[in-house]
């Protein structure tokens, strides 16, 4: 008889019970019928009920389908019409937007030659202060000798 390996043998019993172990897990709950139908006693007859149901089933999303589609083909023609009007008026308030620009009157001075007679203003300030501080009392300057 051949020998097998310990750790080889080991394995092999050790997954056999992992395999055993295992349950299996549903996928989904089955769906409960709304109506529940009577008792079959063919196989087939079982088999043509579930079918007429799903048919059932099947027309009813097929009708739902077709008056979204429906909705959805009427939003897109009011979709397509408020485009073309939000064009139309974007294309109206950009003439006005070029007219007004252009009728624009240039202002008088511009921001640099405010900022100059700004700055002129401060030093005439600060000269007619300087000299009405200084006072009307003359003293000999000592530091022309």
């Amino acid at each position: 008889m051949r020998q097998v390996p310990l750790p080889l043998l080991f394995a092999f019993a050790l997954s056999a019970t992992l395999v055993h172990a295992e349950e299996p897990v549903p996928s989904a709950p089955p769906l409960a019928p709304a109506v529940e139908p009577a008792p079959v006693v063919n196989p087939l007859a079982a088999e043509l009920a579930q079918l007429t149901q799903r048919l059932a089933e099947s027309e009813r999303q097929r009708e739902a389908l077709a008056a979204q589609l429906a909705d959805r083909g009427n939003a897109s023609e009011q979709d397509g019409a408020q485009l073309t009007r939000l064009r139309q008026e974007n294309q109206r308030l950009k003439l006005q937007l070029r007219e007004a620009q252009a009728n624009r009157n240039p202002p008088l001075v511009s921001e640099e030659q405010m900022w100059f007679a700004v700055g002129g203003g401060a030093c005439l300030f600060s000269l007619l202060a300087g000299v009405l501080l200084r006072g009307g009392r003359r003293q000999p300057r000592q530091w022309i000798n």
